[in-house]
């Protein structure tokens, strides 16, 4: 009998709208993206990220029992208006907290960024009205990135999608078993530099879906790391995107020219 193997869990959030035509912008410089993305974590390394992040939350009681939003904690907004009412110190304080938190964590950070302009650019010309969702295009780069990595490393992996509504996670659970039957959808000619994984590869790395709340500390995870890695797309001096970046923690830390895998993917920028 062959030992099981091991399992990576691949915790994913979106950011931006997934309509190419959603609030066009004529400033083709401005931020303007659609992201999906979060953490690879080893699935033996659950319970100790659980714990850390449990450890955070009781050195700062104010948090209660809401999750880590990135948006709440940016803005200091909705469960998270109580870190305006901090001195300053204490701020820096928080801040730097949670960034040694995620620091020392056991993860790999990934996804994938599409730039609407840019995508508008490529393909509006071409296909128009046919143009896929954003999401599309992530979804499959984003997952066939993971599942490299998860190869690369002789284990399987399971994809968490963030609970949203049932067209949205039927779409995504759409994307999934279309990649497993029959492989990556894009053009053969084009993506051939890429190294596509073929359908049968990723049948036998990537075996299961599933949809988590924002009550799963990992989907909080990703919710955090999404919003750097997107932001740092176009502000490469972002501070927690390159903290993320000089603490190895983004895939790209991964690849070599030798092992083949690769990273975090920038699309139409």
């Amino acid at each position: 009998m062959q030992p099981r193997k091991p399992e990576f869990l691949l915790y994913m959030d979106e950011s931006g709208s997934r309509d190419p035509d959603r609030h066009p912008r004529q400033q083709t410089h401005s931020p303007d993206w659609f992201g999906i993305g979060g953490i690879l974590v080893k699935a033996t390394d659950k319970y100790s990220i659980e714990a850390e992040m449990d450890a955070f939350r009781m050195r700062w009681p104010q948090m209660g029992t809401h999750p880590l939003r990135s948006y709440d904690i940016r803005n200091k907004t909705e469960r998270f208006r109580w870190l305006s009412q901090l001195d300053e110190a204490s701020l820096t304080a928080f801040y730097e907290d949670l960034t040694a938190m995620i620091a020392g964590l056991p993860i790999v950070v990934t996804g994938c960024v599409v730039d609407r302009p840019g995508y508008n650019q490529r393909y509006l010309q071409q296909y128009g009205p046919r143009r896929w969702k954003l999401c599309k295009t992530a979804f499959h780069i984003a997952v066939e990135r993971a599942a490299k990595f998860a190869m690369f490393h002789g284990a399987r992996m399971r994809v968490y999608v963030e609970r949203s509504d049932k067209v949205t996670e039927k779409q995504l659970k759409g994307y999934y078993d279309e990649m497993r039957q029959a492989g990556q959808p894009f053009n053969v000619q084009t993506s051939a530099k890429y190294q596509p994984m073929p359908a049968n590869q990723l049948r036998q790395t990537v075996y299961d879906f599933g949809v988590k709340t924002k009550e799963s500390q990992l989907m909080q995870l990703a919710d955090l790391v999404l919003w750097p890695i997107c932001r740092g797309a176009y502000v490469p001096d972002d501070r927690a995107y390159g903290l993320l970046k000089s603490n190895g923690k983004l895939l790209d830390a991964h690849c070599t020219p030798a092992n083949g895998l690769q990273g975090i993917k920038y699309s139409c920028f």
